[in-house]
């Protein structure tokens, strides 16, 4: 049998594989030992030396020079988590581990999120809320401002793997869906349902725009205040991807100015924001505490896929979620 261990954090092992999955994994594989968090790996010398297969996830350990010279049998790495940028290194590849990642299914939650925010702000829904509470009562009518579904244009900043997601789950509704990433072809661009634009275009046209951008050094602060201070009357910016890809200083001092636009912000740099941040004086900017991603039941989704991926590579035929050398430096 293969020999297998789970390394990652071990408060969040039982979330992430059920019952159910680390059965499986019992059945089909000779775990080694009890499962270890990264920081105690050293400390277990002889399973290291025998792992073939780790199972993964939050905290999962950096494959750095001195983790690989301890495993020197690793084959593959099943990671039921986002991206692996963080943990995997180039020796990791040179070495030629298979790579497999939950990103696909963490994915999942993050567009089911997006997709309730941008169809709410399509409403004005926030606004609305916060109009409410200043009358006390419902503001009058008519409400012009709402540009509801129908003949909307909403903006994705990059057709990643949650961006695609969101596109696909705005299929039935009738939105205009414009898409900017330097890297999507127009192919993969026309099978989203989207048309291409220009970043500038996607503020400056677009009713809803949302971010799914990965965080890279060219990516980092590249939405800033021009973009932010272009956008339409009464549009709604969503950040479900990385606060550090917004300059978020501009984004309180647009937002302050103009008190139409509306954001929503899961994600925040740094996060949470500190107390006195200014972000929190606007009420047109709502903050959620990073929810969008896996939650609870939602997480047992990324064990279960890796075990799939498992049993896979356990029969010899190809991994679905493979990560390759190249997909992992654009991961989002």
């Amino acid at each position: 049998m293969i020999n297998s261990l789970y390394i990652m954090n071990l408060s969040s092992l039982k979330r992430v594989y059920a019952q159910s999955d680390r059965d499986r994994i019992n059945i089909t594989s000779h775990v080694l030992r009890a499962p270890m968090d990264a920081a105690d790996v050293y400390k277990h010398e002889i399973a290291l030396k025998q792992v073939e297969v780790i199972f993964s996830g939050w905290g999962g350990p950096t494959l750095d020079e001195q983790f690989l010279q301890a495993t020197p049998k690793l084959k593959a790495f099943f990671y039921a988590a986002g991206s692996l940028r963080t943990i995997v290194t180039e020796a990791a590849w040179e070495r030629g581990i298979q790579f497999s990642s939950a990103n696909s299914v963490n994915a999942i939650p993050v567009a089911e999120y997006t997709l309730s925010q941008i169809l709410f702000a399509l409403k004005q829904g926030w606004s609305m809320t916060r109009r409410v509470k200043e009358y006390q009562s419902f503001p009058p009518k008519p409400y012009r401002e709402i540009a509801g579904a129908y003949g909307s244009t909403v903006g994705i900043i990059s057709l990643s793997k949650v961006g695609k997601l969101v596109c696909e789950r705005l299929k039935p509704f009738d939105v205009n869906v414009q898409v900017y990433d330097p890297y999507a072809t127009d192919e993969q661009i026309r099978a989203a349902g989207a048309t291409r634009a220009t970043l500038a275009a996607i503020f400056a046209e677009s009713d809803v725009v949302s971010l799914h951008a990965p965080l890279l050094e060219e990516t980092k602060g590249m939405i800033h205040g021009d973009h932010f201070q272009s956008m339409k009357a009464n549009a709604s910016f969503i950040n479900t991807a990385r606060g550090e890809i917004i300059r978020q200083q501009d984004l309180v001092r647009v937002f302050g100015e103009r008190r139409d636009l509306t954001a929503v912000l899961d994600v925040t740099d740094p996060e949470p924001p500190l107390r006195n941040d200014p972000l929190w004086k606007l009420d047109n900017v709502i903050v959620t505490p990073h929810i969008a991603g896996s939650e609870e039941r939602e997480c047992e989704r990324m064990g279960a896929l890796m075990v799939e991926e498992y049993l896979r590579y356990q029969a010899g035929v190809p991994l679905e979620h493979e990560v390759t050398r190249a997909q992992s430096h654009i991961q989002a």
